[in-house]
């Protein structure tokens, strides 16, 4: 099937399957950010942004990527700088395999409630696993980036 999308900003028509996964097509064209961690929509390490709304990528077959517009992290670098300093700075930067989809999800959640409460942030990263941390370094991380953000 013929799919037409934007992706990063860039115009993008291939012949794909319609299963093949969004995650798959994004890896192929060299978007290395987006990952796979399970196989089973469980991690949140292949987030991607469909027409600006979080959604993990394994999980969007192509058949239904067609006219949408995805960003992933790599258009994303200077807006992610803030943040990637701030995980840094709170030593909740570990192996950082699951960094990317956080980010993605941390930069949405600022977009969408800057004044987020940790009641707020739990909830919008539920989908979000990481297995070197206890959680508490990234919330200090989110924290400390939403409260510099809104002083910008």
């Amino acid at each position: 099937m013929l799919v037409k999308l934007t992706v990063n900003g860039a115009k993008v028509e291939a012949d794909v399957a319609p299963d093949l996964r969004l995650f798959d097509f994004l890896r192929a064209r060299g978007l290395k950010s987006v990952k796979c961690g399970c196989e089973t929509t469980n991690c949140g390490l292949c987030t991607v942004w469909m027409d600006g709304v979080p959604v993990l990528s394994c999980a969007v077959p192509m058949g239904r990527a067609h006219g949408h517009s995805f960003t992933t992290l790599e258009a994303l670098r200077d807006e992610s700088a803030a943040f990637a300093r701030c995980m840094a700075e709170e030593g909740a930067e570990q192996c950082g395999f699951c960094s990317p989809g956080l980010v993605m999800n941390v930069l949405a959640l600022r977009r969408d409630h800057p004044d987020a409460d940790d009641e707020l942030i739990r909830r919008y990263l539920s989908g979000n696993l990481c297995r070197c941390s206890g959680y508490a370094s990234q919330m200090r991380a989110i924290r400390r980036y939403l409260a510099e953000e809104a002083t910008r």
